[in-house]
């Protein structure tokens, strides 16, 4: 790690602007895709909650460690989604903690499809504990105070949806916020941004017999300086009871997905990711939990399943 901070150092003392894809990541997005479109938010018609927690990365220290809980609804109308959701995201030394609102006005089609507009927007705190870093050799400007600042956030998306298909396509945080921004002795300029992170998903179900759907879906990401990233997924549910999968995130991992409808209402879901890139020596793969738990409007009318 001393490494990847002194590299870190000498980003900032080239005055160069780091680039990156900043927002947290996910092999189970598609449980959590208030999180990556707000328009997703009222889309399964009853009151959602679902909690995620993923450990990347295993036995590297300071690696990515993130919890998101978030809650969603429909009104009884159907026309307007409601969400709640709150994060945290701990790499190294640093830590960003957030909560946003989400609002999604929807528009109901004869053939089922709804399509959705939403907005979402909120607060995050990003800290960066920069004193604490171990130098090797001390009396780095760049480390000499920590980042403690608090980030405005607003996002848009559009998303359709019918019983079998679903597309959207999102900017959850349309505001460009400076992380850092100061100089080293007058000398270099010392920047760090938050950029718009653009997001595009998709999924379908297919029937292969009575008691067998296939779920492929994707996600692609796009950042300002990072390659596109793109996610390919594929679930094969049982009797709508259990699923298993497969995952493969361009340049980072392949993974395994399990998922298990315990009860009409209570979905358990695991994840591992095995690293491709160069990582892949240096750490035990990365494991990924996720709960949700739905509410019907009435006692005994949720609907079972729901696949997205």
């Amino acid at each position: 790690m001393k490494y990847a901070y002194l590299m870190l150092g000498c980003l900032l003392l080239a005055s160069i602007e780091t680039k990156a894809q900043q927002d947290a990541m996910y092999t189970q997005y598609m449980f959590n895709m208030m999180g990556v479109n707000p328009a997703y938010a009222g889309s399964r018609g009853i009151l959602s909650a679902t909690a995620m927690y993923r450990r990347q990365w295993v036995g590297v220290e300071g690696a990515p460690e993130t919890t998101t809980i978030s809650f969603d609804m429909a009104t009884r109308d159907n026309k307007i989604g409601l969400g709640i959701q709150a994060f945290n995201d701990q790499i190294g030394i640093t830590k960003t903690t957030g909560f946003y609102a989400t609002y999604a006005y929807r528009i109901r089609f004869e053939d089922k499809g709804s399509l959705a507009i939403g907005l979402q927007g909120g607060i995050s705190n990003y800290r960066a504990n920069l004193t604490k870093v171990d130098l090797i050799d001390g009396g780095d400007p760049a480390f000499a105070q920590n980042i403690n600042a608090l980030l405005p956030s607003f996002g848009a998306g559009i998303y359709y949806n019918s019983d079998r298909f679903y597309v959207g396509f999102s900017v959850p945080n349309l505001v460009k916020s400076y992380l850092r921004k100061d100089q080293i002795y007058y000398v270099a300029d010392v920047i760090a941004k938050k950029y718009m992170h653009f997001f595009f998903i998709a999924g379908y179900v297919f029937d292969l017999g009575e008691n067998f759907k296939l779920k492929p879906s994707t996600l692609v990401k796009a950042v300002r300086g990072a390659p596109i990233q793109l996610d390919v997924n594929a679930n094969l549910w049982i009797k709508d009871i259990v699923a298993v999968g497969a995952s493969y995130r361009t340049g980072d991992a392949v993974s395994g997905l399990l998922e298990i409808q315990a009860t009409n209402q209570l979905r358990i879901g695991y994840a591992y990711d095995h690293t491709v890139s160069n990582l892949v020596k240096y750490n035990q793969g990365t494991h990924e939990i996720m709960l949700r738990y739905e509410f019907g409007w009435e006692k005994g009318k949720v609907l079972s399943p729901r696949y997205f």
